[in-house]
């Protein structure tokens, strides 16, 4: 096969109109977006992801110049690929929402340390919900999951077209947080209840026999119990954040609409 200087120059074309959309997303999703990969890492993973999906997309426009329509174009990638990924960002902290509600339970909301995969300082507990919520993304094949949905952005939505209905598209993550927020809560809703029964309980033995000092035993006691009631929710926790995922992937395949 030979290929000539405007044919090679046309693939590499291809191959960075592509490496847009893709990019963004890798930026904006959780964990490979993080700053615990180094930058180049994911500038390389992009780009290899626009190199194998580029031959199986339509031909994007000719390049005419850095005029307007270029300069909407990229915009326009850009905040698709952002948007689809922000919406997987926002399952992620649903975890760490649930974290945070359940370690104020357990007394370990003083507990706080650097958190490089949300970049912030968050508790040990929404850190733990966090990586929790990784390992189940890759196990239940998450990442396979964002090939096919950059795929099907690409055929809703191809490299040049017309992004008819922008402000529903855009609008999607904001749809999505009200069912982050009630996925947050589901998830520590058993364990706020059980501390708020141990912390009750502890209150009462205070107020009926406060010479066995019950308040010195109840931080530990409230720790023992929730360390306990995670371990068993950790066997649990899969379906609901499974259907989290699937609410996710469905919002960011309806981004890219016409």
């Amino acid at each position: 096969m030979v290929i000539d200087g405007q044919q090679a120059f046309g693939m590499i074309g291809t191959v960075m109109w592509t490496m847009l959309r893709t990019g963004a997303l890798l930026m904006a999703m959780p964990l490979i977006g993080t700053r615990a990969v180094p930058l180049r890492l994911r500038v390389l993973v992009a780009g290899a992801l626009a190199m194998a999906l580029a031959p199986m997309l339509p031909e994007p426009p000719e390049f005419a110049g850095l005029d307007a329509a270029t300069v909407l174009g990229v915009a326009r990638e850009l905040a698709v690929g952002v948007t689809m990924g922000f919406c997987l960002r926002l399952v992620f902290e649903a975890g760490a929402y649930a974290g945070e509600l359940i370690s104020h339970g357990m007394g370990l909301s003083f507990a706080q340390m650097n958190d490089p995969l949300r970049g912030t300082s968050s508790g040990v507990v929404a850190q733990w919900f966090y990586i929790a919520f990784g390992l189940l993304f890759f196990t239940s094949d998450g990442h396979l999951a964002v090939i096919t949905m950059l795929v099907r952005s690409y055929q809703a939505l191809p490299i040049g077209a017309a992004w008819v209905d922008a402000a529903a598209g855009l609008a999607t993550p904001v749809e999505l947080f009200s069912a982050v927020l009630r996925g947050g809560l589901g998830l520590a809703l058993p364990l706020m209840v059980a501390m708020l029964a141990t912390n009750l309980t502890f209150g009462v033995l205070a107020k009926a026999a406060p010479s066995l000092h019950p308040v010195q035993l109840g931080l530990p006691v409230a720790v023992l119990t929730g360390l306990l009631l995670l371990s068993v929710l950790a066997g649990e926790i899969a379906r609901p954040v499974q259907a989290l995922f699937d609410t996710a992937f469905d919002a960011g395949m309806a981004v890219p609409r016409r």
